[in-house]
């Protein structure tokens, strides 16, 4: 994981005999036992961008109408509590324009989906943190990897605050405007981007610890794959953070038609509002429209890539990532063309929220697998 590979990315090496400021005492297998040891916290930081995924399609984020490090972790109990609860939600936006008839049975449902969502990202944090605590306390971590450890940290707390920032958007009073209240769609965007590349240099780095390094020879071919793949990896990126303004939106309701959308292949609506670059953050059609061509463009990199790949010569574990790649992009756009078609089914919507999360992570994998080797 990233902050555990991060306390020993430069302490393990060799020949660097002033990385620490007092006598090294890392275990000789520190390596093996941090990438053995990190298989649960990243299964806990994959599935962090998951569950905010599954509050957002069950429309649940707004239902904790306040944030508290400690006091939130304790859940109403009583009658009165839950009532209690309820009156302060009753106050907000959400309950007066769309949820004006809700029971309290149903209140409870949406309050423990958003609870459970900010409990695991809690979980997520001590993932981090007691690990951090632990090493420090060992002596394991030179003076560089402190302030690393420190920054690591800090990034998983501006998480958290992140995404308080983001339900906060929501709760707010907007006399002007009838639309149903939402999260701002640039603060979810802002808040799965950090998730995901939290999680991105965690498994990356996690890969770096366990799997053995390839001693591949440095071909022009091999160059080209490998510069191939970075493209392809930050084009997976790009559409899975352009999924978050297609939830912020709702945008996967407008058009549930493919190939086309609707009658047309480009629709009517498509810069309908100005200036220009408004749309393509804030109009649901164009927010549809691109999240569509960035889906496109990226099955055809990843076919393409593959192609070029049976050309160059690769190990078996470098093949498989390849063509493990190749048909998770194949499954993501079946379930995406479902989710769209089907009118965005909740079960779905949140297992195509998760493929993406799997196409990236495989995507991770084949440039571990094609890393250049260190001289």
């Amino acid at each position: 994981m990233l902050a555990e590979a991060s306390y020993f990315g430069s302490s393990m090496s060799k020949t660097s005999p002033h990385a620490h400021t007092g006598p090294c005492r890392t275990p000789s297998n520190a390596r093996t036992r941090l990438g053995a040891g990190g298989g649960p916290h990243r299964a806990a930081r994959c599935r962090a961008p998951c569950p905010r995924g599954r509050p957002r399609l069950t429309e649940s984020g707004l239902s904790m109408v306040d944030w508290h490090l400690v006091k939130g972790m304790k859940p109403p109990r009583t009658q009165r509590e839950w009532e209690a609860e309820f009156r302060k939600y009753q106050q907000f936006p959400e309950f007066k324009i769309l949820n004006r008839d809700m029971t309290l049975a149903e209140f409870k449902f949406i309050w423990y989906m958003e609870y459970s969502h900010r409990m695991w990202g809690r979980l997520v944090g001590l993932a981090y943190i007691v690990p951090a605590a632990y090493f420090w306390r060992k002596g394991w971590l030179s003076r560089p990897m402190k302030g690393c450890v420190l920054a690591l940290c800090g990034l998983v707390c501006f998480q958290g605050l992140l995404g308080w920032y983001m339900v906060k958007s929501g709760l707010e009073e907007k006399p002007d405007s009838y639309d149903i209240p939402r999260v701002s769609q640039y603060r979810l965007a802002a808040h799965l981007g950090s998730a995901l590349v939290l999680y991105s240099a965690s498994l990356w780095t996690g890969l770096s610890l366990l799997l053995p390094q390839h001693k591949l020879p440095e071909t022009h071919q091999l160059l080209r794959l490998r510069r191939f793949a970075h493209g392809t990896t930050a084009l997976i990126f790009l559409t899975a953070l352009s999924g978050a303004f297609v939830a912020g939106l709702d945008a996967g309701l407008v058009y549930n038609s493919f190939p086309k959308m609707g009658e047309r292949w480009i629709p009517d609506d498509l810069l309908a509002f100005s200036p220009v670059l408004k749309n393509i953050f804030e109009n649901p059609t164009t927010v549809q429209f691109d999240h569509r061509v960035l889906g496109i463009a990226s099955v055809s990199a990843i076919t393409a890539l593959y192609l070029f790949s049976r050309k160059v010569p690769l190990p078996r574990r470098a093949r498989i990532a390849v063509t493990s790649l190749l048909a998770v992009a194949c499954l993501q756009v079946g379930l995406g063309i479902s989710t769209l078609l089907l009118y965005v089914p909740t079960p779905l919507a949140a297992t195509h929220q998760s493929g993406s999360l799997a196409l990236l992570s495989t995507a991770l994998w084949l440039l571990s697998e094609l890393r250049r080797a260190p001289k």
